[in-house]
């Protein structure tokens, strides 16, 4: 017998709910998190004081890959013999910054390697397609610097190293408090983060010396107008800009910016390293590493799988990278257990990632390339032995 309508009453109610959760569901998946998601950050006008802004960004965990797997080289016969006879890989390891919707910004609540991001956090001053120039010129770079220093290393003498163009990376700060600057140079009023200086006063310039040499006899508070390239602007601009001291007291007269390392280089054989959309020089080390091996007799990981992070400076420098915490899940979830890490993070940084890190991954703080190598070796990884002719 069919129930009365009367003891069916309870089912329009649930259908409702059957309705409406799934449509929930989705718009808390769909809607962007900036509608709840904020942080606090210092105020530019008081930096001792906070202010509440949105965060609709994160800083996540993105992968970590052999690097290997993307180097190939040109003609090597009668010139280097590559030593494919390795059972571990050193892998590269990379974050993204995605837009958060309602739904992912609550799950990442709970998540100790999710960090909010403001829209100044993520761009900074710049323009989306200005900071995809910027850290896609960054890689670039690192992947130049890798392959000249794994190539001094092995022994390779007749790698060199070639100048670079003129690329703005930041302005200097006359006067200011941490997390807030006060009084910039003059030319901050002109020059933007990924502008390419391409002529100072008619002169043109094809490397940072060529500008210094432009300079030569100006004084300060002299105006210079310099033509510069802007990332995502199709024409060239005129900009002109006041020249300042130079405050390490040397009695250089200075526009005021430090330039992008952009050096390139010339090998005795060719190198290539897909980056393909990765930006940022943190894989520098990595890539390091990974051509002393490829290019090295012995093995220099002792079969083991490491991961690595970290800048390379021509001098073998490891520098410091962001996004610490979210390269030591990637890791973790790959089942990577050694961490190659730069020292030079801060104790803060340094302890957050330890503590996601747990017991799964080994941290390896190192200030050089010569100590990434001993700890490979202290790894149970093979010396590296230089090629018999120098190159």
């Amino acid at each position: 017998m069919p129930p009365r309508a009367a003891q069916r009453w309870w089912s329009i109610p649930l259908a409702a709910v059957a309705a409406i959760v799934p449509a929930v569901v989705i718009a808390v998946a769909l809607l962007p998190a900036s509608l709840v998601a904020t942080k606090d950050v210092p105020d530019a006008a008081d930096p001792e004081a906070l202010e509440v802004v949105t965060a609709p960004f994160a800083r996540v965990p993105a992968s970590a890959q052999a690097v290997a797997d993307r180097i190939s080289f040109g003609q090597l016969e009668g010139i280097a013999e590559l030593d494919d006879d390795r059972d571990g890989s050193l892998f590269f390891v990379t974050i993204s910054e995605p837009a958060q919707s309602l739904l992912s910004h609550w799950v990442g609540l709970v998540e100790p390697e999710i960090d909010l991001l403001t829209r100044e956090e993520k761009f900074g001053t710049a323009t989306p397609a200005q900071r995809q120039s910027i850290s896609l010129q960054m890689m670039r770079t690192s992947s130049q610097v890798a392959q000249f220093v794994a190539l001094d290393a092995v022994g390779y003498a007749d790698a060199e190293v070639i100048p670079g163009e003129v690329i703005v990376d930041s302005v200097l700060c006359l006067e200011g408090s941490p997390g807030a600057c006060t009084v910039p140079v003059p030319a901050d009023a002109a020059l933007d983060r990924g502008d390419t200086v391409i002529e100072a006063d008619g002169v043109p310039l094809a490397t940072i010396d060529d500008l210094v040499g432009a300079l030569a006899g100006r004084q300060p508070g002299d105006i210079v107008e310099l033509r510069i390239e802007r990332p995502g602007e199709e024409a060239p601009q005129t900009v002109e800009v006041e020249l300042i001291a130079a405050p390490d007291d040397s009695g250089r007269t200075i526009i005021g910016f430090i330039p992008f390392d952009t050096a390139s280089v010339r090998l005795p054989f060719e190198i290539d390293i897909d980056t393909g959309k990765i930006g940022g020089p943190s894989a520098g080390l990595a890539f390091t590493l990974t051509l002393i091996d490829e290019l090295s007799e012995g093995d220099l990981t002792g079969g083991l799988d490491v991961a690595v992070t970290g800048e390379i400076t021509l001098d073998g420098t490891v520098g410091a990278i962001g996004g610490l915490p979210q390269k030591v899940s990637a890791v973790r979830q790959v089942g990577v257990e050694h961490f190659l890490v730069p020292a030079t993070q801060s104790d803060e940084t340094l302890a957050r990632a330890r503590e996601i890190a747990g017991d799964d991954v080994e941290i390896i703080p190192v200030a050089t390339l010569d100590e990434a190598l001993a700890a490979l070796a202290e790894l149970g990884g093979d010396p590296v032995v230089p090629v018999a002719d120098g190159g």
